[in-house]
């Protein structure tokens, strides 16, 4: 799966999830890009809310909130363009069908919060663009999960278009406590879905963003602010600050370095180390050339570079051709 040019199979996307821990103050937006490109993110993520359209009218205080937090599709362009100009991802989750056609220009991917899973015209409308769906999975079980993506799947393919799925385990407990974290599930996601997995952050610290990594997540996003203190916000006491966002990022790519392949085979720096510690074939005692070689002829000894241990037939029964010193290495060109 690739997304913006970033090949999932070989790199972990990390996404600082801005959200609206900007407040709707767009100054403290752009400066939060700036400073995320700046950590080492790959992308930015904001929502895209229209108060009406997410909450009922019986949450008067809900939706006047929603309201000062809102920016306008020209902020968000505005944004996008803050981001580019960065060299850094701009991603924002739509809460409603409405804003995915004119999001759809400035995204390269879609995003599915954990509370919309469910919500089959979102799904749809995201489906339809073809473009690659990062879905949380938050409140989900494996036949929420499921319905979901042939949801998404099914609007891409009537659109002629396919839209590739990941899954972000994800635990919608603000703070999740540790104990809730249940990191296991991502790989029980990849095992069951077959599809690209990842992490959707809500606990306290990095820990869980980082270990995610080695049981298989592909993308992580956390939240982000420039200050946990900033206001009463929610979101900013459970985001990643700068310095942390940048620590982060650099235990991911540290675990991407550690984890590497998976493949068995002998790694470049064992070579001096294989050279050294392996054994060969050598003479128990002296023995003169035309000695007729028998299996109480052999040990085996450091270093390696001669005949291997398990090698012993391609000698036993032949004569040697020169005489050998005590504990010489015995090879094939010494033996007729």
């Amino acid at each position: 799966m690739i997304i913006d040019g970033i090949d999932l199979t070989t790199d972990v996307l990390v996404i600082a999830e801005i959200g609206n821990n900007h407040e709707g103050d767009f100054g403290l937006a752009g400066e939060m890009v700036h400073a995320a490109a700046a950590a080492g993110a790959q992308a930015v993520k904001f929502q895209t809310i229209l108060p009406e359209k997410l909450v009922s009218a019986q949450q008067p205080a809900r939706l006047e909130q929603l309201a000062r937090f809102a920016l306008s599709s020209e902020q968000f362009v505005e944004l996008a363009g803050i981001a580019r100009r960065n060299r850094i991802m701009f991603l924002s989750t739509p809460f409603s069908p409405d804003v995915v056609p004119w999001l759809d220009e400035l995204v390269p991917a879609f995003k599915i919060a954990s509370g919309d899973n469910n919500y089959d015209p979102l799904l749809k409308a995201v489906g339809a663009t073809g473009k690659p769906v990062i879905l949380s999975t938050g409140m989900a079980g494996m036949p929420e999960i499921e319905h979901a993506c042939r949801i998404v799947e099914s609007a891409a393919a009537d659109c002629g278009k396919r839209a590739d799925i990941a899954l972000l385990h994800c635990v919608s407990a603000y703070p999740t406590p540790p104990e809730q974290a249940n990191l296991r599930a991502i790989q029980m996601l990849a095992g069951k879905s077959g599809r690209v997995v990842g992490y959707s952050d809500h606990t306290l610290g990095i820990d869980a963003a980082v270990l995610s990594v080695a049981l298989g997540a592909r993308i992580i996003e956390k939240h982000f602010t420039l200050s946990k203190t900033h206001s009463d916000f929610r979101d900013h006491a459970l985001s990643a600050d700068p310095a942390e966002l940048a620590e982060l990022v650099r235990r991911v790519r540290l675990a991407q370095t550690l984890l590497g392949s998976g493949d068995k085979i002998l790694q470049v720096a064992e070579k001096p180390t294989a050279a050294a510690a392996r054994r060969s074939i050598v003479a128990r005692e002296a023995f003169p050339a035309g000695h007729l070689l028998s299996s109480g002829d052999f040990d085996w000894l450091r270093p390696g570079g001669g005949l291997a241990p398990g090698q012993e037939g391609l000698l036993l029964g032949r004569r040697l051709s020169r005489a050998v010193a005590r504990g010489e290495m015995i090879t094939r060109d010494m033996v007729d």
